[in-house]
């Protein structure tokens, strides 16, 4: 892992550093886009026109160096930012805790409260690397501003892990909260905004999320680059460029592609099982690796697995905050003869799953999803139909947006809560049933025209990140 004082050595190359939100749903969409630009720009000679300097806290980059690419992993430089503690009364945190996974909810001001401290820091770092060009997320508004002091050469821009449609719903609020504004299609009733509006409106240091959102975008120069692509948000990539004022640049969906070298020792016996299924027959259960169900809900899961079509199996990813504990912990966790009762059709596995290689089998033909917008783009990319049960943050939002695209379902509330009924439902639906062969169809009709015009779009988006970062000549 590098430190600021690493000799960096050859020919002067430009360099960009990347600084992400302290969580892994944003911390791999930077990576992922540090990858494709290398990736995409590499010169006949096999030479990368840029440097990445990628930074964040330790806790968060020891889990990266796997994820680097040997062939890539000279081009992106790992730097340790070291946060500072919070100032009182707010709790000290051990670096374990300086990323939100795994951190209970009642320490996140703490973490918030650090970063926001870590503005000298950041400077420091800055004028040891000395990068041209800098991309920030969207909570760190004390970014572009440390980098302009430090009289940064190049520009300074925002790049927004989630949606066009989430950040231009966000964008609208923030503006004026009472407001009521015309956001076709995504038709938003009022509990439902103050429901997605909540968790920005907290306010940490005297300021609240939303105006960290509204500065972080007034300050990007150059563009706003998007996790996105036209073909699934063209429309609000328009409508949040004419609201404010700025070029809106997809970067594409940024997903991890599946590689067949790429193994775990437990992948065997899930990919096993998984060929062993029907086409179409199997159901992906996530719900991401910082969204957990509550006893409740798990309960209706399993129920909803349970009366699902005999034909439908499922694979049924179950985690619990902190990591988990003894694998005693999913048996307490589910119905009582769950497992037993579903063995012949189902797995469950607590922690982890390789998600991509799972939705991009052929037999698998549903993903129960909470709808992050990593997980739904990567159901999209891969044409598999949604049945969303979406939680909390943009998750309403992109939920709203599957349905509207037709690729998917949302599985029903009854007072605010999941039913069992309504689970088995939506599976039935989107898996079996003849009315869902519309959904099944538009998946793949969706991921079809995006895997077409996928080099067109990554040519143009290299385009114009080479005029924004001063490398057009190399691309």
């Amino acid at each position: 892992m590098d430190t600021p004082n690493s000799p960096i050595t050859g020919p002067r190359r430009r360099s960009i550093l990347m600084l992400p939100w302290l969580a892994h749903g944003h911390i791999s969409p930077f990576l992922e886009l540090a990858k494709k630009l290398l990736s995409s720009s590499s010169s006949s000679s096999g030479r990368h026109p840029f440097l990445i300097f990628f930074c964040s806290t330790p806790v968060n980059l020891a889990s990266l160096q796997t994820l680097l690419p040997p062939h890539l992993s000279p081009s992106i430089r790992l730097v340790e930012l070291h946060l500072p503690p919070p100032p009182p009364p707010l709790a000290a945190l051990p670096p374990c805790f300086h990323t939100t996974r795994h951190l209970p909810p009642h320490l996140m001001p703490s973490l918030k409260s650090a970063f926001d401290a870590a503005g000298p820091v950041f400077s420091d770092l800055l004028e040891a690397l000395k990068p041209d060009s800098v991309l920030y997320d969207f909570l760190q508004p004390w970014a572009p501003r440390v980098a302009r002091e430090r009289g940064l050469p190049g520009v300074a821009s925002l790049f927004f892990p989630c949606g066009a449609a989430a950040l231009t719903f966000l964008t609208l609020h923030s503006m004026d909260p009472d407001g009521e504004y015309p956001f076709p299609p995504l038709r938003v009733e009022r509990g439902e905004c103050d429901k997605i509006m909540q968790f920005i409106r907290n306010k940490v240091n005297g300021t609240r999320d939303m105006d960290r959102v509204l500065e972080s975008i007034r300050r990007s120069e150059g563009a706003i680059l998007i996790k996105t692509c036209r073909e699934i948000e063209g429309k609000y990539m328009d409508y949040l460029a004419e609201l404010v004022g700025k070029e809106v640049v997809a970067v594409g969906p940024l997903i991890q592609e599946p590689a067949g070298g790429d193994t775990r020792d437990d992948e065997g016996g899930i990919m096993g099982w998984l060929e062993e299924r029907e086409s179409g027959s199997v159901v992906f259960v996530s719900f991401g690796s910082e969204c957990f169900l509550s006893k409740e809900e798990m309960e209706e899961v399993a129920q909803g697995l349970a009366l699902a079509s005999e034909d439908v199996g499922f694979v049924w990813v179950v985690r619990f905050p902190g990591g988990g504990g003894e694998s005693a912990s999913v048996v307490e966790a589910l119905p009582e003869g769950f497992l037993e009762r579903t063995k012949d059709r189902g797995m469950v596995i607590q922690g982890w799953a390789p998600q991509a290689k799972i939705l991009a089998h052929p037999n698998t033909g549903g993903f129960v999803s909470h709808c992050g917008w990593s997980s739904t783009l990567e159901a999209i990319v891969f044409g598999v139909p949604i049945i969303a049960m979406p939680m909390h943050l943009d998750q309403p939002l992109n939920s709203k947006l599957v349905a509207d695209l037709g690729v998917g379902v949302e599985v029903q509330r009854e007072d605010g809560r999941f039913r069992r009924e309504e689970v088995a439902k939506a599976i039935q639906q989107v898996v079996v049933r003849e009315e869902g062969e519309r959904v099944r169809r538009r998946a793949k009709e969706l991921s079809g025209r995006i895997k077409e015009r996928q080099e067109e779009e990554t040519s143009a988006m290299m385009k114009k990140l080479g005029q924004l970062f001063g490398e057009e000549n190399n691309f």
